[in-house]
């Protein structure tokens, strides 16, 4: 079986690709995804952006992307007073900013998150890098802390969302433990049968 290949993909052509997964994976609706769709768009047209792409027979089945943070951007605005409030400002700035990172459901728990983080990481000259996660236990946030990440401030409300979140930061580069290939993916096959997801 061939493998899920993880590749730099232009982030403008992948939006719409990118929405499709992410929507499976937050189970979100469709006026969701087309507000989203908007806002990787934008993000598309940043100076700095990064984007990977992991493809399975062409088929986009997870994606991360990032940019160099910017204390104007809306993100940086909204969880500026908390890491204010845990003396942590300072992460806003001189960080890459793990913007979106989603896996296809039937395609978690191969690796492929580890693989799409690391190497858009590695990618980063910034010396730090900073994210937002839904602020509880799941198995993201259990990767991040695997590979360096600590909670900068916790408990985190963004506008028109119910959960709250965590943000997070890591020194660059990441720490990768020896057991695992740091940019590698799993040559064992996806869950559910092949198709589009």
């Amino acid at each position: 079986m061939d493998e899920v290949r993880i590749e730099p993909v232009d982030l403008a052509v992948y939006a719409a690709a990118a929405l499709d997964v992410q929507a499976v994976a937050f189970g979100l609706g469709p006026e969701e995804v087309a507000l989203r769709l908007q806002i990787v768009q934008r993000h598309a047209e940043i100076a700095g952006v990064r984007a990977f792409g992991a493809l399975h027979h062409g088929v986009l089945v997870g994606f991360g992307y990032g940019m160099p943070n910017d204390r104007g951007y809306w993100w940086s605005t909204v969880i500026e007073p908390y890491l204010a409030a845990n003396g942590h400002a300072a992460w806003l700035d001189q960080a890459f900013s793990v913007t979106e990172l989603h896996v296809h459901p039937r395609y978690q728990g191969l690796g492929l998150g580890r693989a799409l983080i690391t190497t858009l990481c590695a990618a980063s000259e910034l010396p730090r890098t900073i994210l937002s996660a839904v602020d509880r236990e799941t198995p993201a946030r259990a990767l991040y802390r695997s590979l360096g990440y600590q909670d900068l401030a916790r408990r985190v409300m963004f506008p028109n969302t119910v959960l709250p979140y965590a943000v997070m930061g890591a020194a660059l580069p990441l720490a990768i433990s020896s057991g695992r290939r740091p940019n590698g993916v799993p040559r064992s096959a996806p869950r559910a049968p092949f198709g589009p997801p």
